[in-house]
């Protein structure tokens, strides 16, 4: 058992590499390679849930204990196998799997399918090793292999300007997010001494606290900036929409269930040292519920099925980020666990309409599908009750009651926008399903759309049994770490329900009325559409600063180095040189001239000492 671990980690890296390496030339092969790994992880997953009881032993990959006592321990590499990472490893195995059996339909066309799969393990191996990192440095280096991981699937087709585009903005935005990180982990461990989860865990609980004050709260703030980038929160969340250009399983398995819950986890991991610090936790309970407010208005005014879901994405991460600036870590992880099994359905379900229309993603040209696709109808809209939070009969409603009660009991502001932010998300979803799948067809695609394949319906009814069962006592408790799961015995309780019950019922009962029928939106707010223009001030920034700059040195260089310093020096030199070569024609009578002259210039100078 205490070698499974290291086996889990290492499949899929091993698994990229033959897959690149030596099946390149058979998609196919390749497809079903990948495959047979990821279910090969889910099972080894399993093994470790149920019967773990070590964790892996460290594995020392540098001996630099002679530069400093404490640097060795820093840069060991060892897996933490407690009971948050096996369930969180049981997610992206399960979602993983699925996802890889959906892209063997799905991706079959695809000519690129060996550098599809490659990059599916390397993601894979990215991810296992952020949740089972046993200390910040460990997770810093995974944390950097998932970024790559991503910037390659989000640009697979590479060849379509808008997805080159999208990989190069994720891959740049993170990278901002992931500085704050390294500072961040560089001033716990200067502080500290130690990278290490356990050991930090015991110094915050015997009170050994070197690091105070405002070198705290930054050191917090810092680590935080590093999930900002990742889950995508304000200001740093514009990366996630425009990465949906990516293919939909990607979409499913990185940027709805995994990836970007990566942040989320990372702080949940340090829940321990946001306690600390009140300033860092509310700094970081305001981002999230500013960003949860901020992405369900924009998505309800997308057309596009798949950036719909991805702002959706933005706002439950929204959620879970000011869950645990609240303090309630643990309501924030159970949304995590719940959220990943219906998102993943969801953008699965789109991805089996977009497959079936012709790969055509504008909800306005579809229309009646739920005729013609019944079951990714019905998967789809068992995803969208669990999101939207139908009481007592789907996992999305207890993880939110959890965070709604967290947040009245310590924020009453925070808990009208998470409110607000239910609300809107029952409107735009309801809005989503009754224009793509109610109606009649607005679209020849839609028209001669049929049920999606066998692979896509089977991986589809799985998610949608774990959506389902996923925020049940008896499932949830059986893999979440002790005392994740909410009791719901709040004074307060009865008030938050009845809040939450009621803005389910106005954004279900107002979008349905206003959408009904229609053939066009009957909304159209420019601003929203737009992102609130927060892509187009970056662009201006960025034109202004970074290319504002590179014209002033380029000007610098042309006309200033190239020109005065290097272009003037070389033309003085050439101007002498002329004037030399002149005096240098190759007559013996010039030059007998020349020594006349220098003999009788001789011969004056010294008769005038």
């Amino acid at each position: 058992m205490v070698q499974l671990p290291w086996l889990l980690l290492l499949l899929p890296l091993a698994t990229a590499a033959l897959i690149h390496f030596a099946l390149g030339g058979s998609g196919r092969l390749a497809a079903w390679t990948g495959t047979a790994s990821a279910f090969g992880m889910l099972g080894l997953s399993v093994s470790l849930l149920v019967g773990a009881t070590a964790e892996a032993s460290p594995f020392v990959w540098l001996e630099t204990g002679m530069f400093h006592p404490d640097l060795e321990q820093a840069i060991t590499l060892s897996l933490k196998t407690d009971r948050l990472a096996l369930s969180m490893m049981l997610v992206v195995t399960i979602v993983g799997a699925l996802v890889h059996l959906f892209s063997l339909t799905y991706m079959a066309e695809d000519k690129a399918r060996p550098r599809y799969y490659a990059g599916l393990s390397l993601f894979l191996f990215s991810m296992t090793g952020i949740v089972l990192a046993g200390n910040l440095f460990m997770m810093f280096i995974f944390w950097e292999l998932v970024g790559l991981s991503s910037y390659l699937l989000i640009g697979h087709w590479f060849t379509k300007k808008s997805a080159a585009e999208a990989s190069k903005k994720a891959f740049l935005t993170n990278r901002i997010g992931d500085f704050g990180f390294l500072v961040g982990i560089l001033l716990i461990w200067g502080a500290f001494g130690t990278v290490d989860f356990n050991a930090l865990e015991r110094r915050v609980d015997l009170g050994n606290l070197p690091l105070t004050g405002g070198l705290l709260t930054a050191g917090i703030l810092c680590l935080f900036a590093g999930a900002v980038g990742k889950s995508a929160q304000f200001p740093l969340h514009v990366w996630l929409p425009d990465a949906m250009e990516g293919p939909t399983p990607v979409s499913a398995l990185i940027h709805a269930a995994t990836m970007v819950a990566a942040g989320v986890y990372m702080l949940v991991r340090i829940s321990f040292l946001i306690a600390l610090d009140p300033t860092a936790a509310m700094t970081i309970a305001w981002i999230g519920g500013g960003t949860a407010l901020l992405a369900a208005l924009l998505a309800t005014q997308q057309d596009d099925i798949k950036r719909v879901l991805a702002y959706s994405t933005l706002s439950q991460l929204g959620y879970m980020v000011m869950a645990v600036g609240l303090l309630a870590s643990q309501a924030a992880y159970f949304h995590l666990f719940t959220h990943a099994f219906f998102k993943a359905l969801l953008f699965l379900g789109a991805g089996a309409v977009i497959y079936c229309c012709h790969h055509e993603q504008n909800i306005w040209k579809m229309g009646g599908l739920a005729k013609r696709m019944p079951l990714t109808f019905a998967t789809f809209a068992i995803g969208t009750a669990c999101l939207i939070a139908v009481p007592y009969v789907t996992s999305g409603f207890y993880s939110k009651e959890a965070i709604l009660d967290s947040a009245y009991a310590a924020s009453r502001p925070l808990f009208w926008i998470a409110a607000f932010v239910a609300l809107l998300t029952a409107f735009y979803m309801t809005r989503l399903v009754v224009v793509a799948f109610l109606g009649k067809a607005r679209s020849q695609y839609a028209r001669d759309a049929v049920e999606a394949p066998t692979p896509m319906a089977f991986a589809l009814t799985c998610l949608t049994l774990l959506s389902i069962v996923g925020g049940f006592r008896f499932f949830a408790e059986a893999i979440l770490p002790r005392g994740f799961y909410p009791t719901f015995d709040s004074p307060h309780h009865n008030f938050v329900m009845a809040v939450s019950i009621i803005c389910l019922l106005a954004g279900v009962v107002a979008s349905f009325l206003l959408y009904r029928g229609r053939e066009k939106d009957p909304l159209h707010i420019t601003p929203l559409r737009r992102g609130l223009y927060i892509d187009d001030l970056y662009t201006g920034l960025i034109r202004l600063f970074q290319d504002g700059a590179a014209a002033v040195a380029a000007a610098f260089d042309r006309h200033i180095l190239n020109g005065f310093f290097l272009g003037g020096t070389a033309a003085l030199t050439q101007a002498v040189g002329s004037v030399f070569r002149r005096m240098q024609p190759g007559s013996l009578h010039f030059y007998l001239v020349l020594a006349a002259l220098g003999i009788m210039l001789l011969i004056w100078a010294t008769s005038t000492v």
